[in-house]
């Protein structure tokens, strides 16, 4: 028996950095939807584990100990006591070390995934300590739905319903690894200062208002993200030039940069002129998923 799953992409809308605890974990407030590209993932019974990478960016992926999917499969069996291994195949169409949290988004499908598969049918009480351990977007990443996240990752919550919103990814295919880019803003902010930022609205009164409140709450993490790769400033640029655009932004630590409009036609069009302008930039016209279901991951 065999199964299938999908793992759409993780946008960070915004990303404030609002406190740093004693360890030196900074404190974070982000609303996460979730969006195409999605990696694809197929696996079956096998003897041993095994992971097989396809797709546009196969070769930035290790298939080694340290791959997020196979940590996933390995701490699954042992928490559950089943002596069984699969053989996964992952179909890699997400940028990595990209801020859309590839790594996590699969290892989080793999959870669901073998979840149903190994019939452990454990609840998501259950399987989100064990996403805690392999990474602070995991948990978050098992819920797929529009989610603000907050503390470390470890405190999550639904969020207020959004209004519908095409989005316009691009990046400058330059890797931007996480650990670099909070060093980084380390180095800058010492000292984090903590404090209070305007809470979702329960009702957006229009598109525009809610493209106004993205902009405002912004990313705290650019200006470090900008020192690691300052290719990403061409990116906004660029988004910053388009027509019908309501914000742009980056997204978690980057390099990916994202842009909102109201409809997806606009996505569409916009994308079609990054493409041809900007040929050497990665583009993908996506749209938010508002619930699991979207995401066709059943």
């Amino acid at each position: 028996m065999s199964f299938r799953v999908s793992a759409p992409a993780k946008l960070n809308l915004f990303l404030n950095v609002v406190g740093r605890r004693p360890d030196g974990y900074h404190l974070l407030d982000s609303l996460f939807v979730f969006v195409d590209p999605a990696d694809r993932l197929e696996g079956e019974a096998s003897s041993t584990d095994q992971l097989s990478v396809s797709g546009e960016f196969a070769s930035a992926v290790s298939v080694g100990d340290d791959n997020l999917v196979l940590k996933a499969v390995e701490l699954l069996r042992r928490e559950s006591g089943l002596p069984a291994s699969v053989a996964l195949r992952l179909e890699k169409n997400i940028p990595v070390a990209a801020g859309l949290g590839g790594g996590s988004v699969d290892a989080a499908a793999v959870l669901l995934a073998l979840n149903d598969h190994w019939k452990l049918h454990w609840p998501m009480e259950r399987l989100m300590p064990l996403a805690e351990k392999l990474g602070a977007d995991v948990p978050a990443c098992l819920i797929r739905q529009p989610v603000v996240v907050r503390g470390i990752g470890d405190e999550i919550s639904l969020a207020p319903a959004l209004p519908a919103f095409a989005v316009l990814l691009v990046n400058p295919r330059v890797p931007t690894p996480t650990p670099a880019v909070f060093r980084a803003f380390a180095q800058a902010n010492p000292a984090v200062v903590a404090r209070e930022l305007p809470a979702l609205p329960q009702k957006w009164e229009s598109f525009a208002e809610f493209g106004a409140f993205i902009a405002m709450r912004g990313n705290d993490l650019l200006p470090a993200a900008l020192s690691v790769t300052p290719a990403i400033a061409e990116v906004l640029d660029v988004l910053g030039r388009l027509p019908n655009i309501a914000c742009s932004g980056l997204s978690g630590s980057g390099a990916t940069c994202f842009g909102l409009f109201k409809n997806a036609r606009a996505a569409k069009e916009a994308a079609s002129m990054v493409k041809s302008l900007h040929p050497a930039l990665w583009c993908s016209n996506s749209r938010a998923f508002f619930s699991e279901v979207d995401t066709g991951s059943r």
